[in-house]
Formats: C-alpha cells, structure tokens, sequence
C-alpha cells in the first residue's frame, strides 16, 4: 500500500495504540518463557505527567518492548500511589475552598471527599503515559490504597511490630504546619536563608548582671527551660549554679552546663528550648528539663506565648524582638545566613516537636540490604550511586513512619484504656478485642471500648512493598503470580528517591521474600534546563509533555529526550532535540517512500556493485546489533540509541540506499529490492522498542499482517554474526568516495561530471561501487599521473585526481602551497611534543600513539602535496 506524503503521528498513534490494546499484546500471565518484570515507580493518583515521568517511562517502555522482542514473557505492571500529604492537602485546600474546615469533618466524612476527589481526578496520568506509548499490562493496574494492598500494608505493619521491629516512642520529629503532619527526616531539605542573630540579656535572678545568649528563633524563648555554658568555659564559672530570667516571660530557668555547647560560637551560652530544637531535646533529656510546647500545629504561638497567643511564628519574630529593644533585653542583632530545614512537600519551614510516634528499627533491615548492593547482587547503574546508598545505609536512623493523616492506611494500633501501653497490634478490630482482654485481664470489654490510632501510615511503608504487593506477594506468599514474576528484573527510577524507596524496597524484599526485589536499578538523571536549572511548576521552566507530543509525535519525543540523556547525568531539555526526533522520523518515512518509488524487475540482475553493498550492510548491521545488546547490558540505553540512529541514518540512507538506487528512471532488481525490504524490516524491529508508533505503521504497511505477525511482538535478530575485514574494507571505500566528493565540492566541478582516479594500490575491494558512488569512469591501479593534480591519503594508499582543465593551476598552486606550510607548522608542533621526554614518559602510551599517528599522517601528506607541487 501507497504510504502518504509525510507521515502523521496524530493519525499513526491513536490507531496502533488501540490495536495493541485489542489484542492484548501488553498483557502477561505466567507462561513456559523467561519472565522480565517491571514495576512502575507509582506516581501521585491525582498527578500529572511532567518532564521527569515521560523520561522515566520511556526508558522503561523502552526496556519492556524490547525484553518482549527478545522472547521474554514482559510484564510492566503500572499503578499509583495514594500519596498521603500532597492529596490530602488537595483535598483540605478543596474542602476550604467550599467553606468546609476538615477539623469539623469525622474521618470517615473526610475519607469519602477524598475518595470522590481520588475518582474524579486520579488516574489522569497514567492515561498521559498511553500518549506516550507505554506498554504497560493495564489490566495489572494497582492503587497503593486499594483494598489488597492495604491490607498488605497492614499485614506487614503487624507482623514487624510482633517481631520487635516496630515500637511507640515519645521522640522529637519534623513537624510541617502546612500539611499539618510529621515527616521523616528524609523528606526535609536544608535550604540557606538570611537572618538575624539576635544577642538576647537573660539576667541573672536577684541581681542586674546579665548573660548573653545568642539566638536566630526569639520567638522560641517562651519554650526555654535553661540555658547552657559549656563546663570548660571559664568565662562562666561565677554562674554555676545560679539561675537566669528568661527574657519578656520572666521564668527562672537554671544555668545547666554540657560539654555540647560550642565556646566559639555566638556567646557561648546557648538557651535551651527542648520543645523546638533537637539538639536542645536531647540535652533536657540529660538534665531532665521540663518540656515546654510554645507552638501549635500551624505554628502560631499557643497560650505559653503570653501576649502574642494565636499570631504566625514569623510575625512573633519581627514583633518580640521590637519589645526585647523596647525593654533593653537585646544587645544586638546581626545579618546571619542559616541553614533552615523545609518540607519537602509543601516547602514549609519545619518545626521540632515532640510527638508520640510509630518507629521501625532500621539497623538490623539495613544491613544485609548494604551487603547485596555492595556485592552487586542488585546492581545500580551508573556505578556511583553505591557510594550514596552506602554512607546512608550506615547512618542509618529509625523510620518515623506515623503520619498525622486520615488519607492513608489506619496505623492497626487499638487502645483499651489511658495507660502508655493500655493498647494492642492487630489487623483486625475482631482480632484486637481478643488481644485486648488477655492484655488488660479484663474479659468485659467489647468493639465499643476500643479505639484505633488516629494516625496513619507514611505513603513509604505502603510502596516499600510495592515489587512484592502488587502480586498479592505478602497476603499470600505461594500464589503464581509472585512465585513467577518475582524477584523483578529492572527498576528505572531518580536518584532522589534512592533512601526513600530503592533502599526501603530492598530490605522489605529481603524480610519478606529472602530476596532481592530487583537485579538492576538504573538512575535517570534529573531533567534540567538551559540554565541547568530544575524543571519545576514554580519557575515555569518546565514544558507540557502533552504537547510536545502533540508537536513532535511521541517518537519524536520519546528520541529526543534519550539522545541526551546517559545514565545518573542530568538531562538539559532543550526543544531542538525534540525537533531531532521528529526529523529522524521523517528521514525513516521518507526512506521507505524512496523504496516504495522503485519499479521492480524480475528478470533483472543484480548488479556487483549491489552485491558489494548488500553484503556490506548485512555485516554492519550485525555488528550494530552486537554493540547495542552490549550498551543494553551496561545499562547505557542512550549510546544505544545513538549507535541505532547512526546505523539507519548513515549507513543504511546515506550509503546503502545510495549504493544500490537505480538510475533515474531504471527498474531495480527484484533480487536486492526483496534483500532492501528484508533490511528495512530488521531496523523497524531494532526501532521499534525507542519509535514504537512509526515502526509499526511502516512494518504494517510492507505486507499485510495477522494480528500474530504484528511488531511489537515479533522477535529481533540475535545472532549477530559479523565479518570485520568487510566492514574496514567498505570503510576505507567510503574514504575514497568521499575524498572524490570533497575534490568536486572544493574545486566547484559538477557531481555529473565523471573523473579518473590514479592509485598506487594494486587493487580496490568494492571497486564498482566506489566507481557508482563516485563516478568515476577509471581506476588507473599502480599508475601515478604527471599530470597536476588532485592528491589525498586513504589509509596508506595515495589518491590522485587528474584536475579539470577548467582549474585555474596558478591559484591551486597557491592552494598547494599554503597547505603544505600549515603542515609542516602543524608537523613542528607535534614533534616538539614528541622529543618531549617528560611528556612521553608520563602520557599514557595510547596518547603517545595518538601523537605519532599525526606526525606520520601530516609527513605522508606533505610528501603527497609536495609531488603535486612538481606538477603544477
């Protein structure tokens, strides 16, 4: 079938997409073949796709389409996650929008209007990810927070506090006033802001003499419980003992000392706030200070705050140290840069609270996850990034994983009455009970008197299990499912989640399954711009990958966003390489359309030349092949890309097609028409995995195809067998034709007109094709010509070129001349490098190598021009 003039990806994606997903190709079930599994990186439910994502996904698409070609049974399952924080901030931020306070909600009210918000809005990317062409198994489709996998989650949350893994602890944690929760610590980000250190006078109780103590949190004074002098610092010793009056809230509070604090820093007396600052926690716990809580939950001062009671913590801070003047209690305040801890959620600045928390005990689930990746039983690509995970993994800290959020799974935790450890862990509330009364004794209790933790989990603890959860693998550990798609074989994922999830995944999957969830993880970089700046919403730095794809095609997009971008290195997006892939596209449509054009006969032989060719391109082919399955094993799907975009640019349209294109007007032998079309089948098998939707339409339109003959399951080539002196031997005749192309271009003379060509060699391989491709009608073999002339170097063999009698010989000799005096200055150069003893000790010796291969190229070169000279 005719192919139309230009090709349009609107038209192309929208039907094979759907032709795909009519005939199942994306689905799997456990079958007699080789699984290959990959598990989506679950993004937010009411996300949409950015930049980051379409990466991400098109190298996953990229390795599943590809592993199913390669006769594995691929199975991509995609899903989201529920997203605790940012979709409960959506939906409080809807509710408030509508007049409606979540505080004036029950849970359960709150719970469906986030559901019905989670049903309109979720999902939307994932449809976004269709555009793209991901071969996901969307009949697999999971939720973090469906049914089967919350109970999962549960399951889980049980089993590793019966095993003394999971405790509740009165901690200090990373409280975020905006979402109104904890968070670990991972999820905060220290940024550096401008401040002021304000030098405070907390007098000494009885007397007028003060002690200055620096600070750049005033506001903070009404938590303050003593202040601390280190117990070597002389300057204080007068003050052992004593007690101090915390300015404006007129408390004693004692002078406690602690080899913690710094002499050199500020004053060296630091107020100690054990409500707000960690270091300060751990110091009152030392000294059994009492706590006091001067903040609320949106970080407005509550009652301890006196008078400023109900105002933003920022504004206290403007408005108290204007009275600490006013009142003589401020020595002075100072430009100071911080470093201030934000969520990494809502950019809130964090507040220090101490809360009763759930924590995990990391350090027994962190070791064997630190041995398998530093053994490389899950290797990380690019190589790197085990450094990262390793200086973590041993500092590792306990898991906070209670959120104060009702969007997420309950914490399974019942409490039957008000003591500390009046409760039980149960994954039922039925389950509890029974607990409950052999905990308390008390064989009265029922349901009603039981109550279950407000909290719930961190979004972490659902997708830690995500390899394992979305084969029902923790709720029933034998199904076939998981028994066959586990562990899974690659995981595509940012290097910014490597704590959060990677590592989390691993010990979960050791735990759980007593092995690795995944053989390898491979880091996209970071998308940036020009500026290498992060792409984000705030700055508007970042474009909608929807309408690329509507601009570009999703091939176009798909390529262009890999040309760049190399494992664990930041991709800087830039529209031009979009254009790129749309430019490819278009050079792949037109290619077939110049074949297509053809006129084929039968009786027609092939020419040598042809054969030369068709032999040529069949073993560039395979050896193209064997490199691309060796960048695929190193993870470097980039190169891969660009060793696929060579062979079909340069080696098959620029050269193959050029070799064997028919005069103007001339039929084509069927024989290397039907050899053509089979070599173009092959690159829209290698294509298809990286351009799925314009590899399909074409290899639909050469012949038609069963529903079972389609591409995107049809199997590549593997065995890639190659013979190397070919390919030298068609490298070395590309020089030669391009060398006769390059006398033409420079000395203006028509690629018509044909030409003789002098050699000192004995013979050429491919000798009619270099004279197709060049037009050249003799090759004079072990001849010189006294005639002036056109010389180069191919290889070590002398190439001349009788010059047109049109030339102008004076100027060329001028030519000739200047030539030879920039080689010979370019020739002093290198040889001073060479007698350079300490530059050919201490370079490597391939460099050296390098440098001799100049001398002996521009020495051969000169002596070419210089016989020129002669004859000019």
């Amino acid at each position: 079938m005719q192919i139309s003039e230009k090709y349009n990806p609107q038209e192309t994606e929208t039907k094979w997409y759907k032709y795909w997903l009519e005939n199942d190709y994306f689905h799997s079930e456990p079958n007699e073949k080789p699984p290959y599994t990959i598990v989506i990186p679950p993004p937010n439910v009411t996300g949409i796709l950015h930049m980051g994502h379409m990466l991400n996904n098109t190298i996953q698409d990229v390795l599943v389409r590809r592993a199913r070609m390669q006769g594995f049974n691929a199975c991509w399952v995609p899903g989201t996650d529920h997203a605790s924080i940012a979709t409960e901030a959506k939906v409080v931020a809807k509710l408030k929008s509508e007049g409606i306070n979540k505080a004036d909600l029950s849970r359960e009210e709150f719970l469906k209007h986030a559901w019905d918000w989670t049903d309109k809005y979720g999902g939307t990317i994932l449809e976004q990810l269709k555009k793209l062409g991901c071969s996901c198994d969307w009949e697999r489709t999971r939720f973090t927070l469906e049914p089967k996998l919350s109970s999962q989650v549960i399951k889980s949350f049980v089993d590793l506090y019966q095993k003394g893994l999971i405790y509740r602890g009165y901690r200090m944690v990373n409280w975020d006033p905006e979402a109104k929760t904890n968070i670990s610590d991972e999820e905060v980000i220290f940024k550096e802001q401008n401040g002021k250190l304000y030098y405070l006078k907390y007098k000494i109780e009885g007397t007028e003499e003060f002690i200055s103590v620096a600070t750049t949190r005033p506001e903070t004074i009404f938590g303050d419980t003593a202040v601390c002098i280190n117990p070597n610092d002389e300057r204080f010793a007068h003050l052992r003992g004593k007690n101090v009056i915390v300015p404006i809230v007129n408390r004693a509070v004692p002078i406690i000392e602690d080899e913690y604090v710094d002499i050199e820093f500020g004053t060296g007396a630091l107020k100690i706030t054990p409500a707000h600052d960690i270091n300060d926690y751990e110091i009152g716990k030392r000294h059994g200070l009492q706590i006091i809580d001067s903040l609320d939950d949106d970080a407005n001062l509550n009652e301890h705050g006196l008078h400023y009671a109900g105002k933003n913590r920022f504004v206290v801070r403007k408005e108290i140290a204007k009275e600490l003047e006013e009142k003589d209690l401020l020595l002075k305040a100072e430009d100071y840069i911080n470093k201030v801890g934000t969520s990494e959620r809502t950019g809130a600045v964090i507040e220090p609270k101490v809360s009763v928390q759930w924590f995990l005990k990391m350090a027994d689930l962190a070791k064997p996850a630190l041995d398998v990746v530093m053994n490389d039983e899950v290797k990380f690509h690019p190589e790197k990034f085990k450094n990262t995970y390793k200086h973590w993994m041993e500092n590792i800290r306990d898991w906070n994983i209670s959120r104060q959020l009702w969007w997420g799974q309950q914490i399974p935790a019942f409490y039957f009455g008000e003591g500390e450890n009046d409760f039980v862990v149960a994954e039922t509330i039925e389950e509890a009970l029974i607990l409950a009364k052999e905990k308390s004794n008390n064989h009265q209790l029922t349901i009603d008197h039981l109550k279950q933790d407000e909290d719930a989990l961190d979004t972490w603890f659902s997708s830690w299990l995500w390899p394992m959860s979305v084969f029902d693998g923790v709720s029933d550990p034998e199904n076939k499912d998981i028994n066959y798609y586990y562990p899974t074989s690659d995981l595509v994922t940012g290097p910014d989640i490597i704590f959060f999830w990677v590592a989390r995944m691993i010990m979960a999957g050791l735990e759980y399954r007593k092995e690795v969830p995944f053989q390898n993880v491979y880091f996209t970089g970071i998308v940036r711009d020009k500026q290498r700046r992060k792409m984000s919403k705030q700055l508007g730095n970042s474009p909608d990958p929807i309408e690329l794809i509507e601009k570009y095609g999703a091939d176009g997009v798909r390529v262009g966003s890999l040309l760049s971008s190399a494992a664990g290195n930041d991709l800087l997006f830039d529209e031009e390489l979009m254009l790129q892939g749309r430019n490819f596209a278009t050079k792949i449509w037109n290619a077939y359309k110049l074949i297509q054009g053809w006129k084929k006969d039968e009786t027609l032989k092939s020419a040598e030349a042809d054969q030369q060719a068709i032999e040529w391109f069949g073993n560039q082919m395979n050896k193209t092949i064997a490199e691309i399955a060796d960048q695929f094993e190193k993870f470097r799907i980039s190169d891969a890309l660009h060793l696929l975009y060579k062979l079909i640019w340069d080696d098959f349209c620029s050269w193959y097609l050029e070799a064997i294109k028919p005069a103007y007007g001339e039929p084509i032998s069927k024989e290397v028409y039907d050899q053509t079309i089979l070599y173009f089948e092959e690159l829209m098998k290698l294509l298809h995995p990286f351009m799925p939707f314009l590899s399909e339409e074409l290899w639909q339109n050469i012949s038609e195809r069963t529903p079972e003959n389609a591409l995107v399951i049809s199997q590549q080539k593997k065995d890639a067998t190659f013979d190397e002196s070919i390919i030298k031997d068609f490298e070395n005749s590309k020089e030669l034709i391009s060398g006769v192309r390059n006398y033409r271009q420079s000395k203006g003379i028509s690629p018509r007109e044909d030409v003789e060509v002098f050699t000192n060699a004995s013979s050429f391989d491919n000798e009619n094709l270099v004279k197709k491709l060049a037009n050249i009608s003799q090759i004079h073999f072990a001849t010189k010509t006294d005639k002036p002339s056109y010389s180069f170097l191919m290889g070590g063999t002398e190439i001349s070129i009788p010059l047109s009698e049109t030339l102008d010989l004076a100027e060329e000799k001028i030519k000739t001349e200047e030539e030879i005096k920039y080689l010979k200055g370019f020739l002093i150069s290198v040889e001073k490098k060479l007698t350079n003893e300490k530059f050919v000790a201490n370079a490597k010796p391939e460099v050296v190598e390098v440098e001799r291969k100049k001398q002996k190229d521009a020495q051969d070169k000169i002596v070419l021009l210089e016989d020129k000279l002669k004859t000019l």
